[in-house]
């Protein structure tokens, strides 16, 4: 979960700056404390070493668990927060390393939403299984940041960078839009689409960086929770702009779960967006 932060903010007051960026750390780490799969003594490891027994959880992970559900319904199980276990094999590191089959589907047993169960207070995980807020983590990030800076600075405009997945929290006083780059990862040499945002949400999902190579196929990161295999015929960088970083980061990961119909999905959910393949 943790990422590059950025803050910039639209004032010549480098006091406030400081103390933005100071709260703008702080939020970001007693999330990624919180969450991150990569740490042994957080709430996160706790439910992931629970064994079928109950554990007490917040109103911040109920709701996020909520909307988690929310992005499996509506995506037909594809979007599957208890898929992260699939990184066992999987190493999306460049190489050409690919899983063997029955390296993959000796983990699917362990992945299935629907057999979770939680209420507003606690959540019982299947023996073996892990859950994973890879998917929505950074972006619930840079969201819960850009709420920390607004309640400092309400009169000022604040954009908060987690390495692409972007917030802003109001228009600019003098010069309304803050410019950010999109690069197409197909076509570097190209440089960067300049994308004009007053407020509001962009993130970016994509193989990138992330993904691996082998006999002239590339293996993105993004996987189908069916079957334990990238995706296939997706495009190589999906960015959408919506109100939320959260919600342009889901649809950007669900876009690129549709495959070669990503584009098409993007259009019937009528919001902005750029896709590279």
């Amino acid at each position: 979960m943790a990422s590059p932060c950025e803050i910039l903010v639209d004032s010549g007051d480098s006091e406030l700056a400081k103390e933005l960026t100071q709260v703008a750390y702080l939020e970001c780490k007693r999330i990624e404390n919180k969450y991150s799969r990569y740490q042994h003594n957080n709430l996160m490891f706790e439910i992931n070493q629970s064994n079928n027994q109950a554990v007490t959880i917040d109103a911040e992970t109920a709701k996020l668990l909520t909307f988690a559900d929310t992005c499996y319904q509506i995506s037909d199980g594809l979007f599957d927060i208890t898929s992260g276990v699939l990184r066992k094999v999987w190493k999306f590191d460049g190489s050409d390393k690919i899983p063997t089959h029955p390296q993959i589907t000796a983990l699917l047993p362990f992945i299935g939403w629907q057999q979770v169960s939680f209420t507003s207070n606690s959540i019982t995980l299947p023996t073996g299984f892990e859950l994973d807020f890879g998917g929505i983590g950074k972006e619930y990030a840079v969201d819960c940041v850009a709420k920390a800076c607004q309640q400092l600075a309400p009169n000022v405009s604040v954009l908060v960078n987690f390495g692409g997945d972007i917030q802003v929290t109001q228009a600019r006083k003098n010069h309304p839009y803050w410019q950010v780059g999109i690069e197409d990862p197909s076509n570097l040499s190209k440089g960067l689409a300049m994308v004009n945002i007053a407020t509001g949400g962009l993130a970016t999902s994509g193989d990138a960086n992330r993904y691996l190579l082998k006999d002239g196929v590339r293996y993105g990161h993004v996987l189908n929770p069916k079957t334990g295999y990238p995706i296939q015929q997706a495009p190589r960088s999906v960015t959408v702009a919506a109100q939320q970083c959260i919600q342009s980061g889901l649809l950007a990961t669900l876009a690129l779960l549709q495959g070669k119909d990503a584009e098409l999905f993007l259009k019937q959910q009528d919001c902005k967006h750029w896709c590279f393949w």
